[in-house]
């Protein structure tokens, strides 16, 4: 199954040991396929680097560099040709939704921001760790 793993998803797998870290560790052993365009792999670049957001983190920054490398060695590279405008309340969020969409409807695993769009398409879905692994699970 292909997903868009939204930035703050890493981040959080990065921090802790919740459901996002699940997530990522399946998508490193190839149970998921991660889809990555190069606005979110610059978005990764960047965030990953923040040190004030990884205070608590318990991987370090060459850890979480590692990891990095690892997620987007797995990870399937998708072009997005075409700008859609879902009109997020983060508008900085609409790259993620494009690449779901240039991906054939891949599900967006996020924390909350695209429940709220107004562009919708019957296919695409934006859900939460804990609920997609629920669902994956059932």
């Amino acid at each position: 199954m292909r997903i868009v793993v939204d930035t703050k998803v890493l981040v959080s797998a990065c921090i802790g040991n919740g459901p996002a870290s699940r997530l990522v560790e399946l998508c490193l052993t190839g149970e998921l396929t991660p889809v990555i365009g190069v606005t979110l792999f610059l978005e990764y670049l960047d965030v990953i680097e923040r040190e004030p957001l990884f205070k608590a983190a318990r991987l370090s920054l060459e850890e979480r560099q590692l990891l990095l490398r690892a997620f987007v060695s797995r990870s399937q590279w998708q072009e997005v040709f075409y700008l859609w405008r879902p009109n997020l309340p983060d508008e900085a969020d609409n790259h993620v939704f494009e690449l779901a969409v240039a991906a054939n409807s891949a599900t967006i695993v996020n924390q909350r921001d695209f429940r709220q769009r107004e562009l919708r398409f019957p296919d695409l879905r934006a859900v939460t760790p804990d609920v997609f692994l629920e669902e994956r699970n059932s």
